[in-house]
């Protein structure tokens, strides 16, 4: 099968503060030489990070960058590494070019037309490199001109999936790659901004079930004055888990100030490492 797109793998804006928001699960954009294999329910693309950039609305008031892509996780996906390895090796997880939903359903119509290595190569090089050159380059022009540069890599789930964790998903579920990705004291921040949302409802924890992905893993270089944090959210918190997986204003509208407050209190610690 030959892979291509006639569109860009993401859509960039630059801020002026030394934060960058990735949103790597947002897309929903099936090419039709792709789309044209997959069963009906593949084709809602079912296991997106629905409406997040909704959700983060205020992440340019806070000066930060964003990133946000196109094209969705069937495609290609932009949090895995460029080999397909395993993030969690024993656990069970989605591949590069995933095969299978998360309720373990076949994506495509026929085993003869899931993508062979060639495919996975161009859907690599026309979607996954184009995001992670972008994101790459925007840390190193942050750091450039602030000394210091932070990432949020920004995630959501559906709060109940028997696949990958046993009952109910936390509703803020921070990863710092067990403290790995960004500076002593940053996950214990956050954490803390976080378990504030308990007074409307919402449960969190750190380096529990979802420590961080590739992109936290490969960019989050503390030594090297650059902080990476992942946030995965369940979806119950802010939107409708099941078809037509509608936003949800007014129940949004209870977890939005505790993100912002979060990605606020990132900054903070980013802007201090700076001076």
């Amino acid at each position: 099968m030959h892979f291509e797109t006639d569109r860009a793998a993401y859509v960039f804006h630059q801020g002026t503060a030394p934060l960058l928001i990735s949103f790597p699960h947002v897309g929903t954009y099936v090419p039709p030489s792709v789309a044209e294999r997959l069963t009906d329910e593949a084709r809602q693309v079912p296991d997106t990070d629905w409406h997040l950039p909704i959700l983060y609305a205020f992440a340019q008031d806070t000066g930060a960058s964003t990133l946000v892509a196109t094209h969705s996780r069937y495609v290609v996906d932009l949090n895995r590494p460029p080999d397909g390895a395993s993030l969690y090796p024993g656990q069970n997880v989605t591949g590069l070019c995933p095969v299978d939903t998360f309720d373990e359903t076949p994506l495509y119509r026929d085993a003869a037309l899931q993508p062979d290595d060639a495919e996975i190569a161009q859907r690599r090089e026309a979607v996954w490199r184009p995001y992670h050159t972008q994101l790459a380059a925007e840390l190193a022009r942050i750091k450039q001109q602030h000394g210091v540069a932070g990432l949020w890599d920004a995630h959501s789930i559906r709060s109940v999936l028997p696949r990958f964790f046993d009952g109910k998903l936390p509703d803020l579920n921070l990863g710092t790659n067990q403290g790995a990705s960004c500076g002593q004291g940053l996950g214990e921040l956050l954490l803390a901004e976080a378990q504030k949302s308990a007074v409307d409802g919402f449960s969190a924890v750190l380096n529990g079930r979802f420590t961080g992905g590739y992109i936290t893993r490969q960019h989050g270089q503390p030594a090297n004055n650059v902080h990476a944090v992942q946030l995965e959210m369940t979806q119950c918190a802010y939107m409708q888990e099941a078809l037509p997986f509608d936003y949800l204003p007014d129940v949004a509208a209870r977890v939005q100030p505790h993100l912002r407050a979060m990605v606020e209190s990132m900054l903070g610690f980013v802007l201090a490492q700076g001076r």
